[in-house]
């Protein structure tokens, strides 16, 4: 048996076993690695204990293993964790953005006679049973229709629509008595809109619709391409699209200059489009969502199983912060910071000091390109950053939670810019900004 090759874990006891043998996993990392620190003469704090590459190896692997919801919100922290966590656990935990196991071939053809009968392969002229990709909920193969029509077959991992609540219910408990999250944090809302999310993204029914109305929202933007589903053999678990031939996004960083800036400045355009425009957001900023042409200069977008509605108080606030900023008025980007809830009023209280230094160097460092271009690869400020806001992290009773929608659009916003970073993007934003206040 290929080494990537491993049965998805279906039944509810099966995946709690899963998950249990992780928390075993940890634990053990945790009683050995604390043991030897304490020989050395240190004294760790539980967290550092818990964020050790040994562990987070253990966690890549298993959740791996697991694919489904558990998987993605390994996903979600490993796009998250941007410049908090130590560069060896980003690395590792990174690689569960595409390191999921790929389903046997009994257990695929099980899967596609499910869906499209026992002759499934009539509709086909070539399909290739090894997958092109594999990821937390389903797996895309490529293949060739009778008509010559090349497309990409999304086949969903089975249980992962029945596992969410389980999946997820029991990762926030493993994390509640890893003691990461503070007592007194009241994640009851997010867990019930990943929850809601996460089913969204395991309707493939739902998702090509979606795929449809930004392919149509794009229609007339070139510089993006959307692809059509199958609709003949589209099912709730099969996602059917054109192939588009493309390479991963990230190789823009060699790409000649001018092609590069071009397409950069698109992914920028596009997240402010979504934002203020459509009021529609794909968003999951996974990197392998994005993909590039070089032939046609195209930037192919894909996965739209995370696109939500904005609600149009949600643009406001975004608006007015986004004013704040611009004007470089301190004062207004902390009120509203505070009323969007990214900042809680007992930070803003117990904290004004640390909290204002942290505007002020996010300010210096946005109006810095107020006469040129914005380098996004330029991240010296992040050290400030930290260390200023170190007090309001070390304050856990004071954290808190601001509404899903925002939090899942920011993770969108925060995503992008850690791509933009990644391919070393340089442009003017502030033009591009004020169109928008």
């Amino acid at each position: 048996m290929n080494d990537r090759t491993r049965p998805v874990p279906q039944g509810r006891l099966t995946r709690l076993a899963g998950l249990g043998k992780l928390a075993g996993g940890i634990a053990a990392g945790v009683l050995g690695e604390g043991l030897e620190r304490l020989a050395r003469g240190d004294r760790p704090h539980l967290s550092d204990l818990l964020l050790t590459p040994t562990n987070a190896r253990r966690v890549t692997d298993q959740l791996s293993r697991m694919r489904g919801a558990a998987m993605k919100l390994g996903q979600m922290l490993s796009l998250d964790a941007g410049d908090l966590l130590p560069a060896e656990l980003t690395v590792i935990l990174s690689q569960l953005r595409d390191a999921a196991h790929m389903m046997p071939s009994s257990q695929l053809q099980k899967t596609l006679n499910s869906a499209w009968g026992a002759d499934w392969r009539r509709h086909f002229a070539e399909f290739d049973i090894t997958p092109v990709a594999a990821a937390s909920i389903g797996q895309v193969h490529r293949g060739v229709l009778t008509s010559g029509r090349q497309v990409a077959v999304k086949v969903q991992y089975p249980g992962v629509s029945a596992s969410i609540d389980a999946d997820i219910d029991n990762v926030a408990t493993l994390l509640r008595m890893s003691g990461l999250l503070p007592r007194g944090l009241d994640v009851a809302p997010l867990l019930a809109e990943a929850k809601r999310q996460l089913h969204d993204e395991a309707d493939y029914l739902r998702e090509a619709e979606q795929m449809g109305r930004f392919g149509h929202l794009l229609a007339g933007d070139s510089r993006f391409v959307v692809p059509e589903p199958i609709e003949a053999l589209l099912r709730p678990t099969i996602l059917p699209m054109d192939f588009l031939v493309s390479v991963p996004i990230e190789t823009l960083v060699s790409a000649p200059a001018t092609e590069g800036r071009g397409a950069t400045e698109a992914l920028f355009d596009l997240v402010l489009k979504e934002l203020f425009e459509f009021g529609l957001m794909q968003t999951d900023p996974n990197f392998a969502n994005y993909r590039w042409q070089p032939d046609s200069g195209r930037i192919v977008l894909l996965d739209f199983g995370a696109t939500r509605q904005v609600p149009a108080q949600t643009v406001e606030h975004y608006r007015g912060l986004l004013r704040a900023g611009l004007a470089g008025d301190r004062k207004a980007v902390r009120e509203a910071l505070v009323s969007m809830g990214f900042v809680s009023k007992a930070q803003a209280s117990r904290h004004a000091p640390a909290l204002d230094a942290v505007i002020t160097t996010g300010l210096r460092h946005l109006n810095a390109s107020r006469d040129g271009l914005f380098d996004f690869a330029d991240r010296q400020f992040v050290g400030t950053v930290r260390d200023q806001a170190a007090p309001l992290i070390a304050d856990r009773s004071s954290w808190g939670l601001p509404p899903p929608d925002k939090l899942f659009i920011q993770r969108k916003i925060s995503g992008m810019v850690l791509l933009l970073t990644r391919l070393e993007a340089r442009m003017n934003i502030m033009d591009r900004l004020a169109a928008y206040t």
